[in-house]
């Protein structure tokens, strides 16, 4: 799998340069590669409690990028997945501990415990003042006798910064430490694992299924079920975490874990908040990467309990740029809709021919989703079938509101109906279409020269013409011949629609962008969706033509 990467042996050192040069001068590192790889304050007062951690790298913005004022005082960083050398965590330890001593915050990987253990123990030593609290916040498996530490450890790093940037000491920054350790409970859930850089991508993860309790470097976890949807991955996660929870409120910090979309996150975001646990989650930190396993396909939930000593650290201010700050979860604000102004569309009216027409037009739109998708995902972004099927549904759903009896109405109401719930420029055209058949029916033209004249305003506004590898190639030579009949009507939107599979320059549209070798034998979808349409409505009895 290719990445952006240049050696793969200098991948660290090279994610280190780029958050160092880009912090404003806040940031530096210590003059060690390849071995010694350690960002620190550039602002740093030694006689206040350093905070240091660190691990393997793969997690960013963990570690490096928790370090700034009022978190981390310094992070040691490893190779991908591997703790960091004694001697470079040492390195650390050294440059940034004074009289006040150090702190150092571990995740409960045995790595990580060892070389952290035998740096600090190196360097009481050498006669510093070094304290160690080891996170273990992942109970996904229940039978371990170490938890790992994953993105709770996040809390650890907050509320330790935060006692010590307000002057506490060594032995009250460790109290804070050990408190926050001890409350604060993570679990991860994925649909696929990491690519390691130069390794192979771990596919273990059955298709349909989703993993819960897996870890941040790619290891397996508790078990696998099947996946359903967003809101019930979010109610598997919790409910192994509910039994866990007080009496109190709690915030979540919300963590991708690599690999999710935004638009994902947030919808994990809404699930949190309205499952059953939703009203004791008050706040919320993200949703955001955080603590991550690479590319992972995943997100993790992390709970930590509210209370009058906590709460007021984990929202003091601080410079690190990982961090994000915590806010209050609530119900989405809601505003009245504004009044539109719209044509008048007249009462709702029925006719049994036109709501059968429509019937048709809807059901065959639907029917074809998944074609038009797979058809617009070799040429667009894959959502034609989705676009049109949507407002098909809706029509479907207002057919008893709608004045059926009355053309001019109907189309009008159409329209309105198009902007609504079609997006895209799709939407918009037809409605064009549909508004300026509407005023020509009112002039008194039959049907077919009213969609004609529809038809021409919107090539007038969307400046396409036949040719152009769009709609009109099937909609214009269906409307010549619709005099003829519906058959030879539909007949002429196959061939319209057939003939854009040879078009390799698309005039309009988002075919436009796409290369000539990516048109060449696919129908266009919107061609497509207009054939189909008239090859239902031919094989139907009843239609207004």
């Amino acid at each position: 799998m290719a990445q952006f990467i240049n050696r793969k042996q200098d991948i660290v050192q090279d994610a280190i340069n780029g958050l160092v040069a880009a912090s404003n001068g806040r940031l530096v590192r210590l003059d060690g590669y390849p071995f010694v790889r350690v960002v620190l304050r550039s602002d740093w007062d030694r006689r206040k409690v350093a905070i240091v951690s660190g691990g393997g790298s793969g997690h960013e913005p963990a570690h490096a990028g928790f370090v700034g004022k009022g978190m981390l005082t310094a992070a040691v960083c490893g190779d991908v997945f591997a703790s960091p050398s004694v001697d470079a965590i040492l390195a650390g330890i050294v440059a940034v501990t004074g009289p006040a001593g150090c702190l150092l915050i571990v995740k409960s990987y045995t790595g990580d415990r060892l070389n952290f253990g035998l740096a600090a123990a190196r360097a009481r030593e050498m006669g510093l003042r070094v304290s160690m609290v080891v996170v273990g916040d992942d109970f996904a498996l229940p039978d371990i006798s170490s938890p790992r530490g994953i993105a709770g450890t996040l809390f650890v790093h907050k509320i330790a910064g935060a006692v010590a940037e307000a002057d506490g000491d060594l032995a009250e920054a460790t109290q804070a430490a050990e408190c926050a350790s001890a409350q604060a409970i993570s679990i991860g859930m994925a649909l696929s694992s990491c690519t390691v850089p130069g390794a192979r991508r771990d596919n273990r993860i059955a298709d349909g299924d989703i993993e819960l309790g897996l870890g941040i470097h790619g290891e397996p976890g508790a078990e696998q079920i099947p996946f359903l949807d967003a809101r019930k991955a979010m109610a598997d996660v919790l409910a192994k975490m509910e039994p866990r929870l007080g009496a109190g409120t709690y915030v979540a910090l919300v963590n991708n874990l690599g690999g999710t979309t935004t638009l994902e996150m947030l919808i994990l975001l809404d699930a949190l908040r309205t499952s059953a646990i939703g009203s004791k989650i008050t706040q919320v930190i993200g949703p955001a990467a955080m603590m991550t396993a690479l590319d992972m396909h995943g997100f993790s939930i992390s709970l930590y309990p509210l209370s009058t000593e906590d709460t007021p650290h984990l929202e003091a201010p601080t410079e690190a740029p990982g961090w994000m700050s915590m806010k209050t979860l609530g119900a989405p604000g809601v505003v009245a809709l504004p009044d539109l102004a719209k044509a008048p569309t007249g009462p709702a009216s029925w006719h049994a021919g036109n709501a059968r027409m429509l019937k048709t037009c809807c059901r065959a739109l639907i029917e074809a989703e998944e074609d038009l998708n797979y058809l617009d995902a070799r040429t667009g972004d894959g959502d034609t079938g989705t676009t049109v099927a949507i407002a098909a549904r809706a029509l479907l759903e207002r057919l008893q509101h709608l004045p059926l009896s009355d053309l001019t109405q109907l189309f009008r109401a159409i329209s309105q109906e198009l902007t609504q719930t079609m997006g895209g420029s799709s939407g918009i055209l037809l409605a064009i279409l549909f508004s300026a058949a509407a005023e020509a029916c009112a002039e008194g033209l039959p049907v077919t020269e009213a969609l004609r004249w529809g038809l021409h305003s919107l090539q007038d506004i969307g400046g396409a013409k036949p040719g152009d590898r769009t709609m009109i190639d099937a909609f214009a030579p269906a409307l010549e011949r619709l005099e003829d009949g519906l058959v030879a009507a539909a007949e002429a939107a196959r061939s319209g629609a057939e003939s854009t599979s040879f078009l390799t320059v698309a005039g309009a549209g988002r075919s436009s962008y796409v290369r000539s070798d990516q048109l060449r034998g696919n129908n266009d979808p919107g061609a497509e969706a207009v054939a189909r349409l008239f090859e239902a409505l031919s094989a139907s009895e009843h239609s207004v033509f």
